[in-house]
C-alpha cells in the first residue's frame, strides 16, 4: 500500500498522511480471499481416501466385570471393635 503524505487541498483543508490501496489492489485482494476461502472450505471436507464414506468405528473388546485368571480372591475384612470393655452413656433421665 502507498502512503500517501500531508497535504492541503485545493480549498485550502488540510490532509493527514495516510495509506491507500493501489490501483487494482482491492480487486486482487477480492480474488485472492474468494481463493483461499474455496481452499478452506475444499480442505475440511468429511472425505475419507478411497473408502467413499465415513471411516468405520472400532469395536470394544472390553467384557465386564474384567476377571484376572490367577489372582487370589479378595479377602474382606470384618470390622472389630476398637476397645474391649462396654461404652455406657449417661440416661437421659438424670438431666432436667
Amino acid at each position: 500500500m502507498p502512503w500517501v503524505r500531508d497535504y492541503v487541498r485545493s480549498d485550502g483543508t488540510p490532509v493527514r498522511g495516510h495509506s491507500r490501496w493501489a490501483p487494482g489492489a482491492r480487486r486482487e485482494m477480492a480474488i485472492f480471499a474468494g481463493f483461499a476461502l474455496a481452499v478452506v472450505a475444499l480442505g475440511n471436507g468429511n472425505a475419507s481416501a478411497g473408502s467413499g464414506g465415513a471411516a468405520p468405528r472400532p469395536q470394544s473388546t472390553v467384557q465386564y466385570p474384567i476377571r484376572f485368571d490367577n489372582a487370589p480372591a479378595p479377602q474382606i475384612q470384618q470390622p472389630r471393635p476398637t476397645v474391649s470393655y462396654p461404652v455406657r452413656f449417661p440416661s437421659p433421665q438424670g438431666h432436667r
